[in-house]
């Protein structure tokens, strides 16, 4: 047990928490009883205050990281919680099996991947991740253990996908892989023009592609041009990995945003012009290639530490779904709202949601349209513009990312999570974090 000062990715607050270690699955029950309340730390990428807890305890599973068994046949993986999603890609990928969904970085626990219900660049095909999950082990802070899945315990099994590790300590969970020919993609960038020409490609796309996202370029007004990605797994093209893959797709030996800049380095000064220089880079590579999952999958990770460039006031990032019906007015109405106030990044995304809901109680995942922005953290400026993104959203049925927001107000929580009240019924009274006192009550 120590004190430690913990931030999340967005690094917006830097507060000093108990970290109290998880080492088995057996004394777990003993260790949550004596020290709860709290919340189960992971790997941080939580870019709010979904895994905070100032001033209260972290439970750190991370050293239950073991691979349990693998079923060969049915790509049934049964492992610890503090299994990285980056170990089983590079585990089992030369194996022909990955995993059938994951988020735009590998430095996730299993244990935050259900908890946060990630999605992909393929939900239209694959779903979420909880879509994939066969079981899960809970361990609750009175002591009790609790085994739930798709056809066992299914209310247990809602609320826990998506459910901010809220329903108690994952200590075992086993997901389903799916077969691949190999780590290889076969991957095309198309360029665009405008929201309609987006929402065309798209939708021709997920008709014939596993995977499909786009950057666009927030800071043009009318126009909004960007690049649509899409690929499907391909078999080896017969040749070895190539160092780019291994460097660009990785997170050891990529390139580290030493320090924190003393102001962000995205603002309104730079941020034509890194928009301007993506878009030309981006059509650079227009056309098919056939590419490692690393850099497709996870272009991010390649630079460690890059949240650090937003400065010491950190960043938010403003994640929404909104319904297809009226998807493309309300990105039109953000993306003006952006344009104008000068604020943004050029990690900009924009990409269709599959024809699904998900299960999780509290999952994000939904049919429509997703938008994603970051935002250096300016302090009331910023804020009174994300107010206005949140109008929006709210007045278009839409909701925020749990996993992502650090400031949603209740009112948009409730309208855009009608199953959160059902969710207080699975909700252990000994876990609590900074966001489920902001938006739950405790």
């Amino acid at each position: 047990m120590s004190r430690q000062k913990v931030s999340s990715w967005g690094r917006l607050s830097d507060a000093e928490h108990t970290v109290v270690p998880i080492t088995s699955v057996e004394g777990a029950g003993a260790v949550l009883a004596a020290t709860a309340p709290g919340i189960a730390r992971g790997m941080e990428r939580s870019y709010g205050d979904a895994a905070l807890n100032p001033g209260g305890t972290l439970w750190d599973a991370r050293s239950l990281n073991r691979f349990l068994a693998f079923d060969e046949e049915t790509g049934i993986l049964r492992c610890e919680p503090g299994v990285l999603l980056r170990d089983i890609q590079q585990t089992f990928s030369g194996r022909g099996w990955m995993l059938a969904v994951t988020p735009g970085t590998s430095v996730v626990t299993v244990a935050g991947a259900i908890a946060n219900d990630v999605h992909g660049k393929n939900h239209a095909t694959r779903g979420t991740f909880a879509d994939h999950v066969q079981s899960i082990t809970l361990v609750r802070t009175d002591g009790s253990v609790i085994t739930c899945g798709p056809s066992l315990e299914r209310e247990w099994f809602e609320a826990t996908c998506g459910g901010l590790g809220l329903t108690g300590l994952i200590v075992e969970a086993s997901i389903r892989l799916k077969r691949v020919p190999g780590p290889w993609l076969l991957a095309e960038n198309i360029a665009y023009q405008s929201l309609a020409e987006f929402f065309t490609l798209s939708d021709e796309s997920e008709a014939e592609f596993e995977h499909v996202v786009s950057w666009i370029d927030i800071t043009t007004d009318g126009g909004r041009r960007g690049i649509l990605s899409r690929a499907n797994p391909t078999p080896s093209p017969h040749r070895p990995l190539p160092s780019n893959a291994t460097v660009l797709g990785g997170v050891r030996g990529g390139p580290t945003v030493p320090f924190v800049p003393p102001f962000s380095l995205v603002n309104k000064a730079t941020l034509p012009a890194l928009n301007r220089a993506y878009y030309r880079m981006q059509r650079l590579s227009l056309g098919s290639s056939v590419v490692h999952y690393k850099p497709f999958f996870y272009p991010l990770d390649a630079i460690q530490e890059w949240n650090r460039a937003y400065g010491p006031r950190g960043f938010f990032q403003h994640q929404c779904v909104l319904p297809r019906s009226v998807g493309a007015e309300a990105v039109a109405e953000i993306l003006g709202h952006v344009a104008a106030s000068g604020q943004g990044s050029f990690l900009g995304v924009l990409k269709t949601m599959g024809d699904r809901s998900a299960l999780g109680m509290l999952s994000y995942a939904r049919p429509g349209v997703n938008l994603t922005i970051d935002f250096p953290n300016l302090g009331n400026s910023t804020l009174r513009l994300l107010t206005r993104l949140d109008s929006v959203v709210e007045q278009a049925g839409g909701r925020l990312y749990l996993a992502k927001d650090a400031r949603m107000p209740v009112s948009l929580f409730q309208a855009g999570y009608p199953r959160w009240q059902e969710f207080l019924q699975y909700k252990d009274p000994g876990m609590s974090s900074e966001m489920s006192r902001r938006l739950l009550g405790s």
